[in-house]
């Protein structure tokens, strides 16, 4: 069986070192559309988009903890654990959760410690939970969770686990996650995707041929490249913190979505936002695709 569920939960975590300095951090945010205002009349030296891209400036948007370290454990290390032996072509990102516990240096040098925290048999699929926990010398920074969707990998009668993907370590104020929305929606912005995204933005670490390979893609059952579920994820916050939370990144205190859907390099992200008590709940979709949902389930915890 390619994935021994028994192995990988009692594997002995992984730990390694990563390091990241204020062009890793510049990068990132270039790679989730930071200078690209989508108003034709405003410049890339808009002070509001300087804090993403002058080092003089510069804060750190949460969200890079994701890849903080070209390469911190994620999917594709996840892939590479003790009981885990999968094709490529056959895995998707299905989630992803982050806990915040004290703000990201624009520079640091940390500790990864990596573990496959729970195993999923969803039947014609298997679920992988990639738990990474960072720390430096001054303490805990930031703990991420990764869902791991397996096609075809499920079926021997292991724990089904939740009934929808399993989501997130937090827990909204509002009810569970996967409760919809009511209302009209405190703020809705739009976010165009450059055809170029996906190029860039995989220069921050994650190698996945889904997002260049034409032929890759098409083996993987798409009709072209498809751009990266964290880039999707990356563009959201910073949505969020530029419009309800006063540009203001160390508000940031958890970060959950579910990929609902895909997004290809080209398009445009429908980001729609209700305000609640201490949370803000998101929903995504592809404007060109009749509002296709691409993130659900999507809470931003906050100061």
């Amino acid at each position: 069986m390619p994935i021994d569920a028994a192995k990988a939960l009692a594997a002995e975590p992984r730990s390694g070192e990563i390091a990241w300095n204020a062009k890793d951090v510049q990068l990132y945010h270039l790679g989730i559309g930071a200078a690209a205002n989508p108003d034709k009349h405003s410049p890339a030296t808009d002070p509001d988009e300087l804090r993403y891209t002058l080092e003089s400036r510069l804060h750190v948007l949460p969200s890079f903890a994701t890849v903080a370290g070209a390469g911190s454990p994620g999917v594709i290390s996840g892939l590479s654990m003790p009981g885990v032996e999968v094709d490529l072509a056959r895995v998707l990102h299905g989630g992803q959760s982050l806990e915040i516990h004290r703000p990201l240096p624009v520079e640091g040098r940390a500790t990864a410690t990596s573990r496959i925290a729970a195993v999923y048999d969803k039947g014609k699929a298997a679920v992988l939970v990639m738990r990474t926990e960072v720390a430096d010398a001054h303490g805990p920074l930031w703990t991420n969770d990764a869902q791991i969707f397996v096609r075809g990998e499920g079926g021997w009668g292991g724990d089904r686990g939740p009934s929808a993907l399993p989501h997130s370590r937090l827990r909204s104020s509002g009810g569970t996650p996967t409760e919809p929305v009511d209302g009209e929606p405190d703020r809705i912005v739009e976010r165009p995707i450059r055809e170029d995204q996906a190029l860039l933005y995989r220069l921050s670490g994650d190698w996945n041929p889904l997002h260049a390979d034409p032929e890759f893609a098409k083996v993987a059952g798409f009709e072209r490249p498809i751009l990266h579920g964290l880039c999707t994820y990356g563009i959201t916050l910073k949505a969020v913190v530029d419009t309800l939370l006063g540009g203001d990144v160390t508000r940031v205190r958890g970060y959950a979505t579910r990929f609902a859907g895909v997004v290809y390099p080209g398009e445009t992200l429908r980001i729609r936002m209700w305000r609640r008590d201490g949370e803000i709940r998101v929903a995504v979709s592809a404007v060109e695709r009749d509002d296709a949902p691409v993130l659900a389930d999507t809470i931003v915890q906050h100061s």
